[in-house]
């Protein structure tokens, strides 16, 4: 099976764009790869992050992934700042990759916008160690959110430019695997912005320990516009709010956007999001309902955890260390 790796920041509640983009798809992807999944704890204080909050929202990650489905007895899950390889090939990346690389990574100029000196240099050196993450364990599939991609395509570049200065073979190309429906999910208040855990507003987005009635009422307040709904998919052009609740319809209940369209289409949006409703909650209260479980079980996280640095470390020590031979350093 081909070696997979993800990775999640612990920041903010997951919510819906999360479960959609990401975290149903790293459970599906369990039946056929060698799964290593992350959460990027080392990515997250590229921004400013309270101490105590961290470990508490890395806490929460934890147990909303296995709430939501992560093996942890098949596969690896765990803590990126406890496997100490992922600081050592990210800096060994850092003086791989060229700054005009890095100048040309669209999502730092989102990010920063005008502000960029402002900035911390880890951020803009984020896609190093991202390309260190992936590649101190010689995966190959990486699922993304499309816009992840570009990172994806400078992670190859890396490793093929380490092969190429140190006349080896040593790092493999990924494959970037993107979800084909599901995986940009938009703010219910804004369908031309994605849906974001730091969003000040949580009418936003559906948070993964939301109970019914609040996800009830967060998609009832959700943006829509004056117009029933169109009967097939062309229809809902220039209609980004629409477009939004009927995709995460379709994704969520496995059907087309055509299909759902042509249960809807012609009708307002009361119906719609009715059955909308029922639809989030039969997906999003069962994991709720087990992440509040686990919360309460801390130590059992922290163990989790713990374990599956152990198990990380030993498939990547030894191919950062060789890494680090190559390069000419003294073991």
């Amino acid at each position: 099976m081909q070696r997979l790796f993800s990775g999640i920041q612990p920041t903010g509640i997951p919510q819906l764009g999360n479960y959609l983009g990401a975290i149903r798809n790293w459970v599906a992807l369990q039946r056929d790869h060698e799964c290593i999944f992350c959460l990027v704890d080392m990515h997250a204080i590229t921004t400013w992050q309270d101490p105590a909050v961290l470990r508490q929202q890395t806490l929460a990650q934890t147990a909303v992934l296995l709430a939501s489905g992560i093996d942890v007895q098949k596969h690896i899950l765990f803590n990126q700042s406890a496997v100490s390889a992922h600081a050592r090939l990210g800096w060994i990346f850092n003086c791989v990759a060229r700054i005009g690389w890095l100048n040309r990574m669209t999502q730092f100029k989102d990010k920063a916008g005008k502000d960029r000196e402002k900035h911390s240099a880890g951020l803009y050196v984020y896609p190093d160690l991202m390309a260190a993450d992936i590649m101190a364990y010689k995966a190959t599939v990486v699922p993304v959110g499309d816009d992840q991609k570009q990172h994806l395509e400078l992670t190859n570049d890396i490793a093929q430019k380490f092969n190429h200065d140190y006349g080896t073979e040593f790092f493999p190309q990924v494959e970037a695997l993107i979800p084909p429906q599901g995986a940009r999910v938009m703010s219910l208040r804004d369908g031309t912005k994605k849906m974001s855990k730091s969003d000040p507003s949580a009418q936003s987005r559906i948070e993964m320990t939301d109970d019914a009635d609040t996800i009830a009422s967060k998609i009832k307040r959700a943006k829509t516009d004056s117009e029933p709904l169109p009967s097939d998919p062309a229809g809902l052009e220039n209609r980004p709010e629409a477009r939004n609740l009927v995709t995460i319809y379709a994704t969520l209940s496995g059907r087309t956007v055509a299909d759902v369209l042509a249960q809807f289409g012609g009708q307002g949006f009361g119906p719609f999001k009715t059955a909308l409703t029922d639809v989030v909650v039969g997906a999003i209260a069962p994991i709720a309902e087990e992440t509040g479980r686990l919360l309460k079980e801390p130590g059992f996280l922290c163990d989790t955890l713990r374990d599956g640095a152990n198990r990380a470390r030993t498939i990547a020590e030894p191919i950062v260390s060789e890494a680090e031979s190559l390069i000419g350093f003294l073991k």
